[in-house]
């Protein structure tokens, strides 16, 4: 499914800092800015015509990818090179990730990268054009913050004047203009990009640190190549990743409260449940486009049950003519009609990349009891449910420790 070689490699976006040459009120980093990506170029694709999501997840990952090797270069250094040296930069970075990609999908992620990094796709130009525009609004957002501590410097006006020039380029995009345009959509990219500020772990010193933004992408990118495991459909990929990429975004409206104390006090988990889904219709669906409304309900884990609406993205469900809950194998609705979710599987890539945020901290010598309690925790979570439709887990998470020379941390 994946391999610790690029588990680490997704890691290093969580200790890239953006702007690194402008003074900021927090630190950016190009894990969240890439999550932003991902969140802002949903609501672009599902405003226009015949766009191809399975592309704009996997093109948007090799992206992701490829930036973290050119981290070094700065971003407008780096566009003036491309026009000169493309197919040289694209073969070095090519280069550097078919070691980390050689075997997922039996080889066949690999080419799809080699074809993506090498070859023109005229085919899907839009999708193309898609994640540019939501790469720059990602990058417009947080030029926002940067601005607001880089006045006095003398050249701020000027890279104001440049963000801006470039939003032209995307005007043809109608999520592009009405979130220019600061109407509904505009605070769904607000409230989610806020998602940076709310640290993971916050109560325990970590390395490196990561935001809840941050993690969502993780836990997307970890049920993206789950579902090419076990060969999802072009929907149920489709479905697992934005699931999962969203699966926190009411965090941005009642905080991350972590388990001890949302389990600790019987009936707590119920009441914040109850609220949290409040706050969702309210200051959540309202902003959403009624085209896809309720998909992306269905996508937040929201379904009607005994009369009242409950919760649940962790639940294996299926869409025909409603949301239900689906039992058995999800062997047995991998077709695009039944709008397949692997929400069990969705839980275990949660878990995978919590463990993977403790366990990294931990190999640097950052630890705490918390740390390692929860590192030691979902250890035994996954001996005791190591596989979900024949992945298995905890292969995985015993090949990370390998790597990360974890295999003596219980205390």
């Amino acid at each position: 499914m994946i391999n610790a070689n690029l588990i680490e490699h997704i890691f290093k976006a969580a200790s890239i800092s953006r702007w690194n040459d402008y003074p900021k009120m927090t630190n950016l980093v190009e894990l969240d800015k890439q999550a932003h990506k991902f969140i802002i170029a949903y609501f672009i694709a599902k405003l226009e015509r015949d766009i191809d999501m399975n592309y704009i997840i996997e093109a948007g990952i090799f992206e992701f990818f490829a930036r973290v090797v050119v981290t070094d270069i700065r971003p407008d250094v780096f566009h003036q090179i491309q026009k000169q040296k493309s197919e040289q930069i694209n073969g070095w970075v090519l280069s550097i990730l078919e070691n980390l990609v050689r075997d997922i999908d039996g080889g066949k992620f690999l080419e799809r990268l080699r074809n993506y990094l090498l070859k023109k796709d005229k085919k899907h130009a839009k999708e193309r054009l898609i994640l540019k525009a939501a790469s720059y609004l990602a990058t417009r957002w947080e030029f926002s913050i940067v601005y607001q501590t880089s006045r006095f410097l003398s050249d701020i006006e000027e890279l104001k004047s440049k963000v801006e020039e470039e939003l032209e380029d995307y005007y043809e995009l109608i999520g592009v203009r009405k979130i220019v345009m600061n109407q509904k959509l505009a605070k769904l990219v607000d409230l989610s990009g806020r998602l940076r500020f709310q640290k993971r772990w916050a109560q325990t010193p970590r390395i490196p640190e990561t935001a809840v933004l941050g993690h969502m992408l993780v836990v997307a990118i970890l049920s993206y190549f789950y579902s090419l495991e076990v060969g999802a459909c072009a929907k149920r990929l489709e479905n697992n990743f934005f699931c999962a990429l969203f699966h926190d975004l009411p965090e941005s409206l009642t905080r991350d409260i972590i388990s001890p104390v949302k389990y600790g006090v019987e009936g707590l988990n119920e009441i914040i449940t109850e609220y949290e889904m409040r706050l969702i219709d309210e200051r959540i669906l309202p902003f959403v486009p009624d085209s896809f409304r309720d998909e992306f309900s269905y996508i937040l884990g929201i379904r009607k049950q005994g009369g009242k609406f409950i919760k649940n993205e962790f639940e294996n469900r299926i869409y025909e003519k409603k949301p239900v809950y689906h039992e058995g194998t999800m062997e047995n609705v991998n077709e695009d009609r039944f709008n397949a979710i692997d929400g069990k599987a969705l839980k275990h890539c949660d878990k995978l990349a919590a463990f993977i945020e403790a366990g990294i901290s931990i190999s640097y010598g950052v630890k705490s009891k918390e740390l390692i309690d929860g590192f030691n925790n979902m250890d035994s979570f996954f001996r005791n449910k190591p596989s979900v439709d024949g992945v298995n887990f905890a292969e995985i998470c015993e090949e990370f420790k390998e790597h990360f020379s974890l295999l003596q941390v219980k205390i």
